[in-house]
């Protein structure tokens, strides 16, 4: 009675282990006595006990945080640097055959290259051109990474930690700048201000009777603040045109 029992627990075992299952979202990379014989789809998979051995790899995409790194820019500024690192697997069986662990040998390729890329790169180059940063990274990456079957889709830097004595040069130089900007502002309204006085001053000179106009708006003026009192003169070339008599000199 034994016997049978045993036979079936070794059938099932047998079985258990020649029934593969692969995801959608897998590959499983095939080893016939050790040599590689092809990559299966996803489905139910058999395969030779014993003989064969099957290695699943994933295709999803991979987000890996690369760690802060410690970086001297191109003028002398250290900062500490992280990114993240968008990645996925295109060729299964190379990432197994080409690489031992292609998910460590990816970060630490992307941590050098990081390192590397940003020493090159000035910090103002850092700040405000982060962009052209990435895509250069993804660049490189992508095409040291070939080889090993991974595609690396892109390269985000997420945090630039710069010193303390750093942070307060750059707050003063933006206060300074700002302080520019004003200045050149009021410059600006000043110079405008004039052009338009030296305008209305040649409208004017050219035009007598908007002078007198001019004279006698002022008057009205003065005349609405009974807080003082203002001695005015009062020129007869205004009132002339209404004596009725020819001016004789």
């Amino acid at each position: 009675m034994i016997y049978p029992v045993i036979v079936l627990v070794f059938l099932v075992l047998i079985l258990s282990s020649a029934v593969k299952v692969i995801y959608e979202y897998e590959r499983g990379v095939v080893f016939r006595l050790g040599r590689f014989a092809g990559v299966k789809g996803p489905g139910l998979r058999l395969i030779i006990p014993v003989v064969d051995r099957l290695m699943k790899i994933s295709l999803r995409t991979v987000a890996m945080d690369v760690a802060p790194q410690d970086v001297i820019t191109k003028d002398n500024v250290s900062v500490k640097v992280n990114a993240v690192l968008y990645f996925r697997v295109v060729s299964p069986e190379k990432s197994i055959i080409e690489v031992e662990n292609y998910l460590y040998a990816t970060s630490q390729l992307a941590q050098t290259s990081l390192r590397s890329v940003l020493g090159q790169s000035e910090l103002d180059e850092l700040l405000a051109h982060r962009e052209n940063i990435n895509r250069h990274l993804q660049e490189i990456l992508d095409r040291q990474t070939d080889p090993w079957g991974v595609k690396v889709s892109n390269v985000e830097i997420k945090h630039v930690d710069l010193p303390v004595e750093m942070q307060r040069a750059m707050a003063r130089q933006a206060e300074a700048e700002r302080e520019r900007r004003s200045k050149v502002i009021h410059a600006e309204g000043e110079f405008q201000a004039a052009q338009k006085l030296t305008d209305a001053a040649g409208i004017i000179s050219s035009q007598p009777g908007a002078l007198q106009l001019r004279y006698l708006q002022t008057l009205t003026e003065i005349a609405t603040e009974n807080s003082s009192t203002v001695v005015f003169p009062f020129p007869v070339d205004l009132v002339r045109p209404f004596l009725g008599g020819p001016h004789k000199e």
